[in-house]
């Protein structure tokens, strides 16, 4: 007897997988997931007890249709927007959304298929309000909003590899890669351009050839949505590391599938079991556990089952119905852009919608052109270039930047005028962006429901300290805001960190230790809050303020310099003096010091005494050397970094 996936059941019955399932649970059928499995005598009998309804349904999708209102929006279009126009609640309408399994944020902006589907599930149509001076913007026409069906194909999933050092992420992708490159064309020159497209079972897959997790969420920081699925490597002979759980984090945030590929099961200490159960510690229940996330257990080394884990990858596209229009005008993402001597700039593209051909007009960011050449990843030449189609596009005037999105226009005198208009209104935007949240700013943007979630990623000196601050703050309760721990780990907070703060709009909480001095300054440029702390209850009694909108002004510290250690000295009656490179600003007499050591602090006091050769100083510059003997402490070692910092007293306003 055959058996028959929940989701293809679903898809002959035309129906979401999620509802079949909760069809099916109320007829009293075992469905764990969309990825269960049925017998085809259990599937003919559900087909003939859902018969009766099947003629029902498009007559009330007419009726939506025929009653559908009209609504003008000014951007950005989101659902706060959109709840104001309708003299609705939006909290109303998010859960109107995630009844229907639609997951939205408040001030998510709204575009192409994602406002499609609102409009459906409120039964409304969204007319987006233009400005006089942004006429010329290439905006979605009318008839974009109501895209036919039969316009929209399905295009080649985007896929991540993403993992920990060492795993074998970089192996796996060249084992796919090589095994594309053999089925390709004698005499077809490979290069590597960042992006790739395999062919598996007659269909294609393009991977984003990317090092890891930080460049997947760099680009998501700067709003590009580009990856449908993430690829999860795990060895099986060291399970789940620090990196793991980074990218598990990272890829739960941006709201993707995720699919675990155990690998390295050919090694004699391999136990994938043992992956599976630690898995379950991050809500990734298996498959064949009674969850919904896809295992496959691979070699690389040995190219064991990397077939099945293609054939699982489309399957799983398959689920999640990626489509595209190959007829619209061509847009796509950035993926990585550099100056060229002998071609100048050259872009590497990855088409999200429409296609993109040889002559079009096209811009990206504050850059603008025309498509000179495109060349895929096998050296080809294109003429033109589908969705999901990773190309190097030549022709733009300008080097754009990663995360950039690139559109055609009807003509290069109106993308140079629209790339014009946007580096105006990207000086506007740096004067007032949308920065992360801040403890200060919380209250009152959650007061005019801008939002309704405190997210907090936490790093701290050790493991233990992390959880048991973890499990502190999770026992916190509030009934107007969820508190959100996306991230920890253990060590000092880097610039990864930064930018996954950025990109979920986080607020940094460390414990003992502190931000290097790259991770301090992408802090200082996205407006990421980052607040160190040494005690326990103060990180928990702020968390609380900010979530009553309490927090009362309090010292705040500013730091003013940082110092490299670069040799130590034993001075009578003084003990031991550190000899300092100063790095990055100023240290002064009067400031006071901490010791970091690997990013964690080990001391925090007062400088005992501060010199420039034999003379004693009141401060010394970056790019000088000096002397510093720190009070009550003797154990400074090369290598350390000393930072100084002074204490402010700082007022805070509840007002953005």
């Amino acid at each position: 007897m055959g058996k028959i996936r929940i989701y293809q059941l679903a898809k002959e019955l035309d129906l979401k997988s999620t509802e079949l399932v909760d069809m099916l649970k109320e007829l009293g059928i075992e469905a764990k997931s969309h990825m269960s499995t049925l017998e085809d005598e259990t599937a003919n009998l559900v087909k003939e007890m859902l018969a009766g309804g099947e003629g029902k349904a498009p007559e009330k999708e007419e009726e939506q249709e025929e009653k559908a209102q009209s609504i003008e929006v000014a951007p950005p279009v989101n659902v706060k927007s959109i709840g104001e126009a309708l003299g609705t609640n939006p909290n109303k309408i998010i859960k109107q959304l995630i009844e229907q399994g639609v997951m939205i944020n408040l001030t998510q902006n709204l575009t192409g298929d994602a406002l499609a589907e609102v409009e459906q599930i409120l039964g409304i149509k969204v007319e987006v309000k233009t400005e006089e001076k942004k006429k010329t913007e290439a905006k979605p026409k009318k008839e974009e909003k109501q895209k036919k069906k039969k316009d929209l194909v399905t295009r080649p999933p985007v896929v991540t590899i993403m993992g920990h050092v060492d795993h074998g992420k970089t192996q796996l992708l060249d084992v796919i890669r090589e095994a594309n490159v053999v089925a390709s064309e004698a005499g077809g020159i490979t290069q590597h351009i960042g992006a790739y497209q395999v062919e598996a079972n007659g269909k294609k897959i393009s991977f984003l050839d990317t090092p890891g997790h930080e460049a997947f969420t760099a680009m998501r920081a700067r709003g590009a949505h580009v990856t449908d699925i993430a690829v999860l490597v795990i060895a099986a002979d060291d399970g789940i590391m620090p990196q793991t759980v980074e990218a598990i984090n990272h890829a739960k945030d941006a709201g993707i599938p995720i699919i675990v590929a155990i690998n390295k099961i050919d090694k004699e200490n391999a136990n994938p079991e043992r992956v599976k159960q630690q898995l379950t510690e991050y809500n990734l229940v298996p498959e064949e556990w009674g969850g919904e996330t896809v295992c496959v257990e691979i070699s690389a080394l040995q190219k064991i089952n990397i077939d099945e884990l293609l054939e699982m990858i489309l399957l799983v596209a398959e689920v999640e119905d990626i489509k595209a229009d190959p007829k619209e005008k061509a847009s796509g993402v950035i993926i990585e852009a550099q100056l060229d001597k002998g071609r100048g700039p050259v872009a590497t593209v990855l088409i999200k919608d429409g296609t993109l051909r040889i002559g079009d007009a096209i811009m990206a960011g504050s850059a603008h052109g025309r498509v000179r050449a495109m060349i895929n990843d096998k050296g080809e030449r294109l003429k033109k270039a589908g969705p999901s189609t990773p190309v190097e596009v030549l022709g733009l005037s300008d080097v754009p930047v990663a995360g950039d999105m690139l559109e055609s226009v009807k003509t290069e005198k109106e993308g140079k005028k629209i790339a014009e208009e946007r580096r105006e209104e990207k000086r506007e935007k740096e004067l007032t962006s949308d920065r992360p949240a801040n403890l200060e700013q919380f209250f009152a943007r959650m007061q005019d429901e801008e939002v309704k979630e405190l997210k907090i990623i936490i790093k701290g000196d050790v493991q233990g300290s992390v959880e048991a601050l973890k499990d502190s703050l999770n026992q916190i309760k509030s009934e107007d805001v969820n508190l959100n721990i996306i991230h920890t780990g253990a060590g000092a907070i880097n610039e990864n960190d930064v930018i996954l703060a950025s990109a979920s709009k986080a607020i940094i909480i460390g414990f003992n230790v502190r931000p290097d001095s790259r991770a301090k300054r992408v802090a200082d440029q996205e407006g990421v809050d980052i607040r160190t702390y040494r005690i326990i209850y103060q990180v928990i009694d702020d968390v609380k303020k900010a979530l009553e909108g309490l927090l009362e002004p309090e010292i705040r510290e500013k730091v003013l310099g940082r110092a490299e250690v670069r040799d130590t000295f034993r001075v009578p009656k003084a003990g031991t003096v550190a000899g300092l490179y100063v790095t990055d600003g100023k240290i002064t007499r009067n400031s006071k010091v901490r010791v970091l050591r690997d990013g964690v602090v080990v001391h925090e006091g007062s400088i005992g005494s501060l010199k420039r050769f034999q003379d004693d100083v009141r401060e010394v510059d970056s790019n000088y050397e000096c002397g510093l003997n720190i009070e009550g402490f003797q154990d400074v070692k090369v290598g350390d970094i000393i930072e100084a910092f002074v204490l402010e007293e700082v007022k805070r306003k509840l007002s953005d």
